[in-house]
């Protein structure tokens, strides 16, 4: 189970950064705050003209909406799943579902880099999927700065 959960944890990178601090003052953004300074990152990173930025990032939104979505019914169901009365066949379901889920928004992606391939070349589409983990890391290490530098234990 634990490895089910990291695997959507995965799955879901956008949308926990969504609920994520800004490493700046430490406050919580809103979704459109986080799209605007995530569209920022991404074109000054991938080196996106206004043009190209214009043309990319509704489609790119429009993405991230879809799998947000998907994103949305597989914690549903994970959740379901700490109920203590479920029969080893309804796990068995969720985790099928999940992992159907899973493989819709693989299918998104491919279909998605297809029209992103219309507006931008394949390198600047490497560009901006290297700028988009990049910006999510550096979420993370807000987030972490926010939990008072405490220094963590090792497992």
């Amino acid at each position: 189970m634990k490895k089910l959960i990291l695997l959507i944890l995965i799955v879901c990178g956008a949308n926990v950064a969504v609920r994520a601090t800004d490493g700046c003052n430490q406050q919580r953004m809103t979704p459109e705050e986080f799209r605007a300074k995530q569209q920022a990152f991404i074109t000054e990173k991938a080196h996106l003209t206004k043009e190209e930025a214009t043309k990319f990032f509704p489609v790119y939104f429009e993405l991230q909406d879809r799998k947000k979505q998907l994103n949305d019914e597989a914690w549903k169901l994970l959740r379901e799943g700490k109920e203590e009365n479920l029969s080893e066949s309804r796990y068995e379901e969720i985790l099928e579902q999940v992992y159907d889920i899973r493989i819709s928004t693989d299918r998104l992606e491919k279909t998605y880099f297809e029209k992103f391939k219309k507006i931008l070349s394949c390198k600047k589409i490497y560009q901006i999927q290297h700028a988009e983990m990049h910006f999510h890391r550096e979420l993370l290490k807000g987030m972490n700065k926010k939990e008072g530098d405490k220094p963590r234990r090792p497992r």
